[in-house]
Order: C-alpha cells, then structure tokens, then sequence
C-alpha cells in the first residue's frame, strides 16, 4: 500500500482524478500538538484544514504575537500559512501531510483529498491501515512529481522549498527566480533594529520583517549594489553594508556571518559578470555527488559553494577553466628529495590529482590523469597506513597515505581515468620540442603542429623568404645577436642558471609533475636561463595543459581565420610594426607574420575580446622565446586567467587591479598614498604597467625577469613590483609639485633597472629619451629589485588580492555602467527634446527591462541582447514583449485595450534591421515621435502605423526592409549579418546617413485603403476615451470620417475608372447596358456616369452616417458602463434609432467588436443586407476606395478640438515616476486571504 497505488487491498476504489500540481504535498511529518498557534477551519473523520494564527484578517492580540513569531523564529511551520493534517478518531497523533501558502492551493489539495480519499479509506476497518494508506498515497503523489521533474541527485529539503514559496508571494517573484539561502539578521531602518529574515535569491538580495503589526520588506537587484562591505563599529557590531546609487543598507545580528557574506559576494559577482559580458547564472547540473545529505542547503547553494571552491583550485595550481573540483580529503605525501612524509590535501577533479602541503611552499604536485598509468592500493601499516601508488607514463611514482576513505577515492579515480580521452602526444614529447636549440634540425616527431610555411598571413601577401623555423622555433633561438665569448662572466652565470635547473630537475621531476617546492621559487626569483625560459613559462602558467589536450586547434583557428577580415584584424595590422620595434625579430616579415597569425588567430577564438592594445607587444616577447602555437596558448592563459577581463574593450580588469593597488598603497605606504591621491598619478602610472607587465616600461632584459615571476607566482609579483617602485622613489615623488613630474621620476627610474646578468647587448628603450646626458642616473639591478620587493611586500596574499578585486570590480563596473549612461545620453540629446533627467531615467527603465529579460526570460538569448561589439545606444536591446511593457507604461496614448495593438505596430515599425530587438536609440526615437512631434509628425506617425507592413497581424512581418524613418526621421541601417562584430566603415555609413537627416516627403507615404482606414479611426476613439474634453473629440473625429468617406468615395471615380467601368458593368450585365461588342454607346455611357454618380453619393452618405454613428456607439457603451449604477440609459433619438439601420458598405458587427484589433475579411456588416440585395452585390471591403495622408491632414485642420489634442504638450515625468512605481508595487502582495473558504465542512 505504500507504493502510492490504491487496490492492494482488493477493495472496490473510485478511479482517482490526477491530484493537484505543485510541491504543496509534505512526506508526512508527525505533529503532536496539532491545535497549538493553529485555527482549525475544515475537519472530517480523517483529515484537518488548518490556518495558522496571526494570518488573515482577525486574530487579536495572539495572532499578533503569532505572526511576529513565525518571522523571528525558525519554526518548522514557520512559513506556510495553511496545512492539512491526517487524523484517525482514536489516535492523538496527526500527521501533516500537505501545506499552502494561499487558500486557494490549500482548498485544491481539501477537495482532491475529499473526492479522491474519503469513500476509500471508509471501507477500511483498521485505522492503522488508513494511516499506512494516506502516508503511502501521499509518499507516492510526491514520487510521481519528483519523477516527471528532472532528476537532482539530492532534493531540496520541504523545508527549504516553503522559504522559497513565501520568498515569490512576499516579493511577487516570478517561479524562475531561484533561492539560494536564507538567513535570520536584523535590518537597521533609522537606528531601530528589524528582527527578520533575509532571502538571497539568484538576482535579488531581499528582507521581510513584520513585528507587532508593522512590516518592512527591501528588495535589492545585485546588479544595483555598488559596494559591500562587513565591518564591526560601535553603532552596528558585525554588520554588512549593502550600498546603491541611492542610499545604503545595513543588515546585522547573523548567526554565520561570514557565509552570509561570501554568499552575497558570490552572487554579486554573478551580477557583475552579467553586466560585463552577459555571462549570467546557471545551475551547474553536474554537481559532484554528495555522501551525506545537508539539511536545510539549498542545490543552488551547494552549486555556489562548489563554483567557489574550483575556483580556489583552479587558481592554486593554474589549471583550466572548466576543471570542477570533485572533493579534497587530508592525506601525507612521500617526497623523495628530502625522505619525508609532507601532511597537506589531495584534491581530485574530473582531469587532475593535485596535492598542497599545509605549510605554505613546502611542495606542491600536479599530476595530470592523462599521465597516469597505474593507481594501486598498497598495503597498510602502522607506519603507513591506507597508502595509495599512482604512478606515471614518465616512470614516476607517487606515494599517498593517511587517507580517510581509501577505497571511495579510488573508485572516484578509477571512474574519471575511464572517461580520460587517450591522448596521441605526451608531456614528454612536448618538453622535447621546448629543448630543441637552433642548432638543431627538429625530428618529424618533434614538430608542433602548424600552419604550413607556405601558409600566407590573413589579409597580407608574404614573400618567399619566410622559412620552417617561424613556426617551430622561438624567434630568439634565430635573431639571437652576437654571443659574448664562451668564459665571459655573464655567460658563466647562464651556464650556471642552467645547471642549476637541472640539478633541480633530476631531484625534483621535469613536467607537469615536477615537484614544486621553495627551491623551485628560489630559483624562479634568480632568473630563469634563456634556454629553459619558454618551456618553464608554457610549464607554471598551467599553457602546457591546455596545449596538450587540444592538439590541432592552433593550425585550424589559422586556417580558419585566413582571408577574413574585419575590426580585429585591421587594429592587428595597425599594431603590428609597433611591437617591440628595437627588437631584430620584429624588423623583418618574418616575425611579423607569426605575431600576425597568433594575435589574428586568438581574435577569432575569443570575439569577446579581439584585439586589444598592448596584446601585441605581450605576444610579441612570447614569440621570442615560443614558438607560435606555445606563444598562442599561454596568450589564452594570460588574458582568460591570469589576467581576466585585462583585454576586453573596456580594460576592467587592469581598472579592477589599479583599485587594488591604490588600496595596497594605502596600507602599506599610507604617507606616499596621500600625496598621490592629490596628484592623481597612481591610476595615470600603473595602466602601462599592468597591461603590459611592465614589458613597455623597462628595458626589455629586466621586464621579461618579472615576467618570469609572474609566471610562476601570479599578479601578486606585479603589485609587490610596483610597490618596490613607489618605495624606492618615495622622498622624489613626495617632493614633487604636479603629475608631470612624478611621472618623469618614476620614468626615468624604470628605464633605468638593468638586468646585468643578461648575455645580450640591451636593447635600446623608449624611455632613454627621458635621461638627461649631462646627468646619468643612478642603475638598479632588476634582481635586487625584485628582491626589495619580497622582503618588503611579500606578505601581500593571493587570497587578499582576490577580496580586493571583488570590492573594486563592483566599483570600477558600476561607474563604467554610470559613464556608459551619460555617453547615450549625450549623443542622443541633440536628437530628441527630452531633458538630461528624463533621458537618464528612460535608459535605467530601459536597462532595466533588458535586465529583466536576461534573468527572467525572454524571446531571444542574453548574448543577442546586449552585444558588447556595439556602440553603447546598441548595446541593451529588448524584444516585443518588453518593449509592449514600457510602450503602455510610458506612451502618452493611453489607449486602453488597443494599447498593445499600437505597441506591437510601433515596435515593427521601430525594428528597421528586422532583429526583433530594438536598442535604446530606437525606443527614444518612436518615443520621442510621440510627445515633441508637432501636429503633422504626430499625425504622420498614426498614420504610418496603420500602414503595411507595420499594421501586420497574426503573423510577423520580416521580409520588407523600410527605408521610412519614424516620428522624428532617425535612419536605422540594417546590421551585418555576416560578421558578429561590426567594422568602423559601418559606423561611418551610418554616421554620415545620420547627418543628412532629410525630411519625409509627405508625397512619399502609400495611400490608406477602407479597411486601414477603419482602422486608424478606432485608434483615435480609444486615444480620446481617457481624454477631458473626450466628448468634443468624439464628434471631431467623427465629422472628419465622414468627410474622408465622401473624399474617398469621389476619389475612387478618378484613381481607376477604365477598371470601375468594367466593374459597374459587370454588375448590371443583367440590365442589358453593355452594346453587342461590348463598349457603351455614348448615351449609354452618360447614363452610366449618372448612374454611377447616384452611386457615389448614396453610399458615402451612408458611409458617414454609419461612421458616426459607430463613434457615438462607442461613447454611449463606456459611459453606460460607467453609469450604469448611478443613472440609467436614456433611449436613443428618432435620427439615432434610424441610423442604427442605415445602410453600410462596411460596418462592425456590433459595438462590441468595436474594442477589438481587426476584422475579419469576411465580416458580415451591420445593416447591410438590404442594400447589399438591392445593389445586387455583396457586402465587403471596398479595395477602390483609398485616401492620402494630405487629405486626412487637411480635413483633420478643419477641427480645433483635434488640432489642440495633437499640440498638446505632455509632460513624460509622471508617467517614468509611475513606471518606477510599479514593479514595486507589483511586489506587494496582501498578506489577506486570496479567497474565501466555504463554510467548514464537518
């Protein structure tokens, strides 16, 4: 019975209906007081409806206490207003089994159980047996929801999901918004303290509070938060600060604080990533099972906590970026070098087996599962307990113990090497290709492979001098300069360099699983010898292993990119012969086209990025010591982890890094932070350092010494660096009197650091020209530089930098965000009459809708919406959908139900590229059309609207581009389409279309048809319905149709008359008029005219009447509507009565179908079968019959009431407050009951 299928007991069952949908069931829970702080509102012999006190109207004093309770306190019952319990007569155990966040969910789940249950279990005679049956039923309702959803490896625990429930009713949250974890605290609203409960969902950071009868809810989208903060001070102890543009917020009192803060931060950056790169949240599906379920954590919130800790490791051992770490486990490591057994961590992820001592550089391993051979148990010991042998294809062998669960890792190791792809190459074979010299002649074996030599660069046409080596060898290794003598000192020093390394490779490993101790770094800081440079880079940067896994990848990205050419490509060739120009490497097309290849190859592997400046001159010291394809991979290390967001179009990453150095400034030269702050030279100076790892600042032998650090420790080396700078500067740079002069000094130092162990001539630096002869400054070795800077600033963390990175990303993309505001908003006020205000209010409506869209939903993908390639009034775009939101919010024609037709004509009308999405210039501009348009723009506007193909229904029009202009002739050029970012030519097509801005000949728009016609009068009557002066309107518009009928109808005996002819005859062949050879006798013909002319005037008299008629309809049904409690209807006119039968050549069916969009093509008119039967012809649209746009302007000039609806002048303000208003107010959903229950059942 307890398999949720009724008939195991062979007693008859009623055939069940499906039960209701929804997560309201409960596994059934035992309650044993079942009235306490509960109203029992339903009850039969075996179920209970419940309300909890304090919710709903009434309740007094104690429903009052209840309410502030169920917010204070973590109760179980906390959240769900209404429950239904299971009872049996002589038990006094109840059993919850279903709850509700509304009557009307809880009244679904009553009646299902009553229909479906009752008659059931009345037929048992154990009541032990009802209460197995109703648990099994109600566990096998669950079962079957749980497996028509998709299947999560651990479920989100019931209680967990009624914080989610009240989550959406509080805040009037839609079911995509995810919660992730919520919290008791305390928000501090003046200095009163609001005990509550805050919910941190994927896009929202909100607080519910209701104490003695006053509640306090705050909503928060993380892509507002400009600042967060925890911090303890006497007013708020251990608070955290959520600061926006408008105020800031203070939460405090959190049982785990720091969680709650990690989470906050992990979930703003979320957001920050979202405006950056319209990278937004989702769920990883993937996640690594867990061995013991958590209680009360959400999946979304093992999902953050999981990212974070890959994260963390990825960073730790610079592996790639989609490594997931799997789990980490306490274990010892034997190390050969020193005999010992080192205590740390084994991690295991989906590729690697990664180990870190606990003492910081005591060693660190990296052991690759494409390496592994073997992975054996071994057998314990008291010495060694639970060891584990993993060894390798290059016959090393590792040794762990002291694991906990020995058998489980195995299994988990075992399961990822069976899904570890066979690779055709090894680590082995690719450190063969970095020990190659130029003497050698490479093996077939050894090549890396590449394009062919022959291969012409993308764009430019290359001689025949370039040879094999550009591709195989580094470019040092070929325009290496004039060795110093072979006994010199500084080439005995680099034969020392290189012993050295090898002596650390025998005892420590060579490769990817080198053992990584403090020798390691020791020997990293004295220099690394030019021989080994490129492999150890491509080594500690992690560029091996991605190089590894993806053998091909580089030649086929250079094929593919060869011939194409757009924006990228073109600032590459512009750049080129500005890369490290003193160099002979770079003085010949030779190593041009090998910077060329690799920057255009990484161009088109990451269009995000492109090209940026200071890329080339990276790459181009790269290449010296790499080949193409290594130089191309550890490009992709640099700028997608090392250096993230550095290269993008706005530099985020290095603004991000200049906000970190400030503050590390500020802590540990406070004195030197002040003075520059007032000069404004640090976020001036350290651009060019960062981006260029002061490669474009210092001589070349010295920079690539810091690079060689960079490598291997990561961006701390870069700060610590330019710290030693400040400091070693620091009485001149006080001293100094503006920025100029700071800059020279810190100029002229830094060409200054020499690197004298270097076995080269120096390279001639930019930075000379800034010395003086007469006064030569004072050289300073790059190794004691270096040195200064570790014992200095060594105690700078990894870990910190991190933390300061995340304050200063809010920082520095929030004011990107406010700078890219004002940038639309000056180059569109020129175009529209809106004010500065109202232009900046608009676009935060505007970004808000798109934002909406991202997280919530929409027609078209986020990376469609906000195309980063475009110029800032391109980048936000939104679709129908929201655009019909802000159109009926913010039109000043309010035209009730007809509001969306219009928005949805105004929308094709504004969508001139036919993309379906319109950006924010293009919403300015219909906006705009409408209220700064003079009398004949307004007009022109209407019109247009009701024009194909914009008056298009059903069906959505995409194959007509339209070269009109809306209301105030903005010009929209159609995108290219076959390139995803565009090219300056394309900007300045649309630049120079932009200024011609011709006028719209009014000559040039089509002519209206009846039925568009038609069309565009039932607009204007629901314009006019809101109107004061609606009733003058109404008959304004009316007296203008009826003379626009008559026009029309005289009109169409002159536009066609050869064709009108033939029609009049065809109508009247029955009469005999046409001749024997079928053209008219005169006579014949002047009578026909008459005829016709009779004609004319009968139906466009009927015409008129039926229009007006129709008009006064309209303005009778609203005001009947309106008055009906008040007054009654008085009965229509003798005139009125007799025009509601007049006759029509085209009508409505009734007033109700006046309100609706179209009409049918065969509709059937009103009034119209007498005259359809003494015509002899049948009711339909006149397709003759048209009128132009200057006919209805002239006619509508004729009505003062009219005119002065059209230059009124309206003021958009209201209307962007209301907007603001609203989706505030859609949030505050009535804690009142959502229906009434019907009177208890017994």
């Amino acid at each position: 019975l307890g398999d949720g299928h009724s008939g195991g007991s062979g007693f008859a069952v009623p055939p069940h209906t499906t039960p209701p949908p929804g997560s309201m069931w409960l596994s059934p829970e035992e309650v044993l007081l079942a009235n306490a702080l509960w109203v029992t509102e339903r009850a039969n012999p075996f179920f209970v409806l419940q309300r909890r006190k304090g919710h709903g109207r009434g309740g007094g004093l104690t429903g009052l206490l209840v309410g502030t309770l169920d917010v204070v306190l973590d109760s179980s019952a906390r959240v769900a207003p209404y429950r239904i319990l299971h009872q049996t007569q002589d038990s006094q155990v109840y059993w919850n089994i279903a709850c509700g966040t509304s009557r009307k969910e809880i009244t679904e789940h009553w009646e299902w159980l009553e229909l479906n249950l009752l008659q059931t279990l009345s037929v048992f005679e154990n009541e032990e047996d009802v209460t197995t049956f109703v648990k099994g039923k109600v566990q096998g309702i669950l079962a079957e929801e749980n497996k028509n959803k998709e299947v999560k490896e651990d479920e989100d625990s019931g209680k967990f999901k009624e914080a989610e429930l009240k989550m959406r009713k509080l805040f009037g949250m839609p079911e995509v918004e995810k919660l992730v974890n919520y919290y008791s605290c305390s928000y501090w609203k003046g200095r009163v303290p609001r005990q509550g409960w805050i919910y941190l969902s994927v896009n929202h950071l909100c607080f519910y509070s209701f104490l003695l009868g006053k509640e306090v809810k705050l909503v928060i989208r993380w892509v507002d938060v400009t600042q967060l903060e925890k911090n303890a001070t006497l007013l708020f102890p251990e608070c955290i600060k959520v600061s926006t543009r408008d105020r800031e917020h203070y939460l405090s009192m959190f049982l785990n604080i720091s969680e709650t803060f990690k989470l906050m931060e992990q979930l703003a950056n979320i957001a920050m990533r979202q405006l950056l790169d319209n990278e937004g949240f989702s769920e990883d599906k993937y996640l690594p099972k867990l061995r013991k379920s958590l209680k009360n954590v959400s999946m979304l919130k093992r999902d953050l906590d999981a990212r974070a800790k890959s994260e963390r490791y990825r960073s730790m051992f610079q592996l790639p970026k989609d490594e997931r770490l799997d789990g980490h486990t306490e274990c010892t490591l034997w190390t050969p070098f020193n005999k010992m057994h080192i205590m740390g961590q084994m991690f295991v992820s989906n590729n690697y087996i990664c180990f870190s001592s606990k003492e910081e550089d005591v060693c660190n391993l990296i052991i690759p599962l494409r390496e592994v051979t073997i992975v054996e148990k071994a057998d314990s010991s008291s010495v060694l307990p639970s060891p584990l042998s993993i060894s390798t294809k290059n016959k090393m062998t590792f040794l762990f113990a002291n694991l906990k669960d020995r058998d489980f890792l195995v299994q988990r190791i075992s399961d990822f090497l069976q899904r570890t792809p066979s690779r055709k190459r090894s680590i082995k074979e690719e450190l063969q290709n970095s020990k190659c010299t130029e003497n050698e002649v490479l093996p077939e074996q050894c090549k890396v492979s590449s394009p062919s030599p022959s291969t012409p660069s993308p764009g430019v046409i290359l001689d025949n001098t370039e040879t094999a080596p550009t591709t195989t060898h580094a470019l040092m290794t070929i325009f290496r300069k004039e060795p110093m003598e072979e006994l010199s000192p500084k080439m005995a020093k680099e034969k020392m360099k290189e012993e050295s390394w090898n002596i650390h490779f025998f005892e420590f490993g060579r490769g990817i699983c080198m053992y990584r101790t403090s020798k390691t770094r020791d020997l990293v800081l004295k220099g690394m010898p030019e021989s080994l440079r490129g492999e150890l880079w491509l080594l500690f940067s992690g560029a091996l292993n991605e190089m590894v896994t993806h053998p091909g990848y580089y030649s086929e990205l250079v094929q593919e990119s060869m011939g194409k050419y757009n924006l990228a490509t073109e600032e590459i060739e512009r750049d080129l012969h500005r890369s490290m120009p003193e160099h002979p490497a770079f003085q010949n097309e030779m190593g041009i086209a090998a910077l060329r290849r690799v920057l255009t190859a990484y161009a088109f592997r990451n269009p995000n990025i492109g090209y940026c400046q200071a890329m080339n001159i990276v790459t181009s010291v790269l290449l010296l010591y790499c080949n193409e394809e290594e130089a191309f991979w550890l490009l992709i290390a640099l700028c997608e982890r090392m250096l993230p967001d550095y290269y993008n179009t706005r530099v985020v990453g290095a603004l991000v890094d200049q906000g970190v150095f400030e503050d590390l400034t500020r802590e540990h030269l406070p004195l030197l932070y002040e003075w520059m702050q007032e000069l404004g030279v640090i976020s001036t100076i350290s651009l060019s350092w960062f981006l260029t790892l002061f490669l474009s600042v210092m001589p070349f032998e010295s920079a690539v010494v810091v690079v060689d650090c960079f490598f291997y420790e990561g961006i701390k080396v870069i700060f610590q660096v330019s710290l030693a700078v400040l400091d070693a500067n620091m009485e001149k740079l006080l001293n100094c009197s503006d920025e100029g002069e700071a800059m020279t000094i810190l100029g002229r130092y830094l060409d200054n650091v020499c690197n004298k162990q270097c076995t080269t001539p120096p390279i001639p630096h930019l930075h000379a020209l800034l010395t003086n002869g007469d006064d030569l400054p004072q050289q300073i070795d790059i190794f004691e530089l270096i040195k200064s800077s570790y014992e200095k600033f060594g105690s700078i963390r990894a870990d910190a930098i991190e933390q300061m990175r995340f304050k200063q990303r809010l920082k520095v993309i929030q004011s990107l965000e406010d700078t890219a505001k004002r940038s639309v908003v000056r180059a569109i006020l020129t175009e529209t009459a809106f004010s500065i205000e109202e232009l900046e209010e608009l676009y935060l409506l505007f970004k808000a809708k798109h934002l909406m869209s991202c997280y919530w939903g929409g027609s078209s993908s986020a990376a469609e919406r906000h195309d980063l390639n475009q110029p800032y009034l391109e980048q936000y775009r939104i679709d129908s959908e929201q655009f019909k939101e802000l159109f009926v919010a913010l039109s000043p024609w309010t035209c009730g139900p007809h509001s969306q037709v219009l928005a949805g004509r105004m929308f094709r009308l504004l969508d001139q590229n036919r993309d379906s999405l319109i950006s924010f210039k293009e919403f300015i501009t219909g906006l705009s059309g409408m209220y700064h348009g003079d009398l004949v723009e307004k007009l022109k506007l209407l019109y247009r609207l009701h024009l194909p193909p914009y008056a298009a229904t059903g069906v959505e029009v995409t194959g007509q581009q339209v070269p009109d202009r809306a209301g105030n002739g903005n010009v929209k050029q159609k995108k290219d389409e076959k390139t995803g970012s565009q090219d300056y030519r394309y900007h300045l097509r649309l630049w120079a279309r932009e200024k011609e801005n011709p006028k719209d000949n009014i000559k040039e728009l089509t002519k209206m048809n009846q039925e568009q016609f038609i069309e565009m009068c039932k607009t204007l009557y629901n314009m006019f319905s809101e109107d004061p002066a609606e009733g003058e309107l109404y008959h304004a518009i009316a007296t203008v149709a009826t003379l626009l009928l008559q026009i029309g109808e005289v009109g169409k005996q002159f536009s066609s008359p050869a064709s009108r002819r033939a029609n009049d005859m065809g109508d009247h062949k029955g009469l005999g008029i046409q001749s024997k050879d079928g053209v008219s006798t005169p006579e014949e013909a002047k009578a026909e005219v008459a005829q016709t002319n009779v004609k004319a005037d009968y139906e466009s008299g009927v015409l008129s009447d039926t229009l007006k008629t129709q008009m006064e309809r309209m303005k009778l049904a609203e005001c009947v509507a309106t008055r009906r409690e008040t007054s009654t209807v008085q009965s229509l006119t003798d005139e009125e009565v007799r025009d509601d039968t007049s006759m029509s050549s085209y009508s409505m069916v009734s007033s109700g179908s006046l309100l609706c969009e179209d009409i049918s093509e065969d509709t059937v008119l009103v009034g119209c079968e007498q005259a359809a039967a003494a015509q002899g012809r049948p009711s339909a649209i006149d397709m003759d019959w048209s009128i132009s746009f200057e006919q209805i302007l002239a006619s509508v000039l004729t009505e003062p009431a009219l005119v002065g609806f059209f230059e009124k002048r309206v003021d958009v303000g209201p209307k962007i407050a209301k907007c603001k208003s609203q989706r505030a107010m859609e949030r505050q959903v009535s804690s009142s009951s959502d229906q009434e229950l019907s009177p208890m059942s017994s």
